[in-house]
């Protein structure tokens, strides 16, 4: 079998605003950063952003390109219905962009949407209970966290109503039976909630495996852990206190995401 052929793809660095550019950048870097922390299914879950100063333009990955290829320049533009902006040869699935319309529809806070498959999140998905008060990590999510249905593959447009009514104004959605979704008021906040909603999973499927009681936290500290994050995190908020480290991390590996 023939080597398949180098990736080509034409830079948009100055074809787009300043703005766009590095909102293209910064979520260039969460596709690097899932494929990083192994939260990739190959090709099919998304990470979406509002492009700056619009309120229906967003970017969203080229379809069939695996996340730790995802260059700033070959991310593809789209409307809130998912319809192809810009002239790119890169293709969109037509199920990535339901769920994250619906939400940049509704959630005009939500400058980023990330959703993952990974083998913990669809784990406890499937679990009655969902998230389980049992670690440090599960308080900041129980703080914020909500449950849709699985209602199939997500293709139909009226889903969509269930889906942001379920999110309301949470900042952590579980898909029941499917996995994962975060949302942020930046690319860095969106990525940062996945990291506590992911090792928030993989503790519990770790802890379950134990097959001993689970001690739970107690209701009155997870109401208060929203507090207790800014107050750990400087006010700054983790998104903003880690992002620029996760960017020399992937500068040091391979500073490409950046093209």
């Amino acid at each position: 079998m023939n080597a398949p052929e180098p990736l080509q793809i034409t830079s948009r660095r100055h074809a787009v605003s300043a703005a766009e550019w590095q909102a293209r950048i910064d979520l260039a870097a969460a596709y690097r950063l899932v494929a990083h922390f192994q939260w990739d299914d190959l090709v099919f879950t998304h990470v979406s952003a509002r492009v700056p100063g619009t309120d229906n333009q967003f970017l969203i990955n080229p379809y069939g390109l695996m996340f730790d290829e995802i260059t700033a320049s070959s991310l593809v533009k789209v409307d809130r219905d998912g319809k192809q902006l810009d002239d790119t040869p890169f293709l969109v699935n037509p199920a990535g962009f339901t769920i994250h319309g619906a939400i940049h529809a509704a959630r005009h806070d939500a400058a980023c949407v990330l959703h993952t498959h990974t083998l913990n999140g669809v784990a406890v998905s499937a679990q009655q209970e969902g998230v389980l008060p049992i670690s440090q990590q599960s308080i900041f999510v129980l703080a914020s966290l909500a449950y849709h249905d699985y209602e199939g593959l997500a293709l139909r447009d009226d889903e969509k109503p269930r889906l942001v009514s379920d999110l309301g104004s949470k900042q952590y959605l579980m898909l029941r039976n499917h996995g994962l979704l975060t949302v942020g008021a930046t690319v860095a906040d969106a990525v940062v909630a996945m990291y506590l909603f992911e090792a928030a999973c993989a503790i519990q499927v770790r802890a379950q495996s134990g097959g001993g009681a689970l001690t739970r936290v107690a209701p009155h500290v997870i109401a208060t852990a929203q507090q207790q994050a800014l107050q750990v995190t400087l006010g700054q908020g983790a998104g903003s206190l880690t992002w620029p480290g996760l960017l020399r991390r992937l500068d040091r590996i391979d500073p490409g995401y950046r093209d």
